[in-house]
C-alpha cells in the first residue's frame, strides 16, 4: 500500500509516461487538423510571458529533429561562454528563428507574427540561461581580501548602511557584527556564495538605501532581531538555487525587461529580502534559532507563488525606496 503522499507522484508519472508515448501521434493529428506545427500553435494560442515561453522551451527540448537538437546545443554553448552580449542576442534570434522556419517549413510571409513571437520566447529562454551563467561566475568567485575591488565593495557596504554614525576602527574588528556579520572578518562569511553574496547586499544598499537601513534597524530588534548580513547571504543562496533549479523562470519569463542582466537578478534578490523581513516580523520568532524553520516556510511560499505562470514579483513602494 502506497503512502498517501506517494499516490499523486505515481499518478503524475503514469500520466507522463502515456503522454510521451502518445505525443508524436497527438502532434501529427493536430498538425493535420490545424495545418500548424506545435510551435505555431503555442505562439498563437498561449498568452505571452511564462505560459508561452515555458511551452516553447518544452517543445524544443522534446524535439526529435536533428537540426533542432543541434540548435539547442549551439545556443547552450554560446550562452555558457564569454561572448559579447550584442553578438549573443543577434545569434540567438538569427539561429533560433532561421532554424525553426526551415525545419518546420514555415513561410514568414504568410505567418508574419510567428518569427517575432517565437524570437521573443527564444530570447527569454537563452537569456535566462545566460543569466544563470553570469550569476554562477560571481558565486564561484571567492572573496579575496587581497583583491582591492573586493575590499572597496565591502567598505562601501559599511558606509552605505552605517554612514557617519560609526567609524570603523580597523579592517578586522567586531564592529562588523553591527551590520550582521558573524565575526571580526566578514570575508569568512562569503565562502558559500562568493562575491555574489557581497554584490547582492551592495546592490540593495546602493539602489534602495532607505529600505536597506530600514531592514537593518529591524535586524537590531531586541527580541525579533536577526543577523542582517548573514540573512542576506542566506537569501542569496535561496535566490541562486531558485534560478539554478529553473523555479524562478516564471518570474524572469514574465519580467518586462526584455534583456536579462545581473541587475535583474539583484532586483529579484531585493524583493526576496524585503518580503522575508516582512514575513519574519509577522512570524514573531522567539529567537534566532527559529530562522531555519521560518526561512523554509518562506521559501515554500515563494515556490507556491512561482508555480503560477502569471507570477512576476514587483517591487512595491517601500522596496522602491520612495
Amino acid at each position: 500500500m502506497l503512502p498517501p503522499a506517494s499516490e499523486p507522484k505515481m499518478i503524475f508519472r503514469v500520466f507522463s509516461f502515456f503522454y510521451f508515448l502518445s505525443r508524436p501521434l497527438l502532434k501529427w493529428f493536430l498538425h493535420r487538423f490545424t495545418n500548424l506545427c506545435e510551435l505555431q500553435r503555442i505562439c498563437y494560442g498561449c498568452p505571452p510571458g511564462a505560459t508561452r515561453t515555458k511551452k516553447v522551451q518544452t517543445s524544443l527540448d522534446l524535439s526529435r529533429r536533428l537540426p533542432i537538437k543541434k540548435l539547442l546545443h549551439i545556443l547552450n554553448e554560446l550562452v555558457s561562454n564569454d561572448v559579447e552580449e550584442t553578438f549573443l542576442r543577434r545569434e540567438i534570434q538569427t539561429r533560433a528563428i532561421g532554424t525553426v522556419l526551415q525545419v518546420k517549413k514555415i513561410n514568414p510571409k504568410v505567418h508574419i507574427d510567428f518569427p517575432r513571437s517565437f524570437g521573443s520566447c527564444a530570447e527569454k529562454i537563452w537569456g535566462y540561461k545566460r543569466l544563470y551563467f553570469m550569476v554562477e561566475k560571481l558565486r564561484a568567485t571567492q572573496y579575496d581580501s587581497e583583491e582591492p575591488e573586493h575590499e572597496a565593495k565591502l567598505l562601501l557596504l559599511w558606509k552605505l548602511l552605517v554612514g557617519d554614525e560609526m567609524q570603523l576602527t580597523g579592517r578586522i574588528t567586531d564592529q562588523w557584527q553591527h551590520i550582521g556579520f558573524q565575526g571580526d572578518d566578514p570575508s569568512t562569511d562569503f565562502r558559500g556564495m562568493g562575491v555574489l553574496g557581497l554584490d547582492n547586499l551592495l546592490f540593495l544598499a546602493q539602489n534602495y538605501n532607505g529600505t536597506a537601513r530600514h531592514l537593518l534597524s529591524h535586524s537590531h530588534h531586541p527580541k525579533h532581531g536577526y543577523f542582517f548580513a548573514i540573512v542576506g547571504i542566506n537569501l542569496t543562496s535561496m535566490a541562486y538555487h531558485l534560478l539554478k533549479s529553473g523555479s524562478a523562470r516564471t518570474h524572469f519569463y514574465n519580467h518586462p525587461q526584455h534583456h536579462l542582466t545581473v541587475d535583474t537578478f539583484h532586483q529579484f534578490y531585493c524583493y526576496l529580502f524585503y518580503e522575508f523581513d516582512r514575513y519574519w516580523v509577522e512570524c514573531k520568532p522567539k529567537n534566532i534559532m527559529d530562522f531555519n524553520h521560518i526561512q523554509r516556510r518562506f521559501e515554500e511560499n515563494v515556490l507556491q507563488l512561482l508555480a503560477n505562470d502569471a507570477c512576476c514579483f514587483k517591487m512595491n513602494l517601500s522596496v522602491e525606496d520612495v
